[in-house]
């Protein structure tokens, strides 16, 4: 699910269930060596995508200068984070937690 500011708050703080927010862009090759690995976990757990070209203040607002950013919410709270290039294991193991 792409994400911009209007639903942020409805699909990632106000969420039941844990998120996995991907900041990234479409000119990043680490963002796009990341794709299969955010769509494999989109199978088992909600995932939210935020292009941080098309929504600038969302990555200002959780301090996001380097992509890609992986962030774990739970019950609207950030419980891990990641910087660039994340072993789906990890990934998987937090949101599973």
């Amino acid at each position: 699910m792409l994400l911009e500011e209007f639903n942020w708050k409805r699909e990632v703080l106000q969420s039941n269930e844990p998120v996995l927010v991907d900041f990234w862009a479409p000119w990043c090759p680490p963002c796009r060596s990341m794709n299969p690995v955010v769509q494999s976990l989109a199978r088992d757990f909600k995932v939210c995508k935020v292009n941080v070209d098309k929504n600038p203040e969302l990555a200002a607002r959780y301090g996001v200068s380097s992509i890609p950013v992986f962030l774990v919410f739970k019950q609207g709270k950030i419980v891990a984070q990641h910087l660039g290039i994340t072993a789906e294991a990890t990934l998987r193991e937090q949101l599973a937690e």
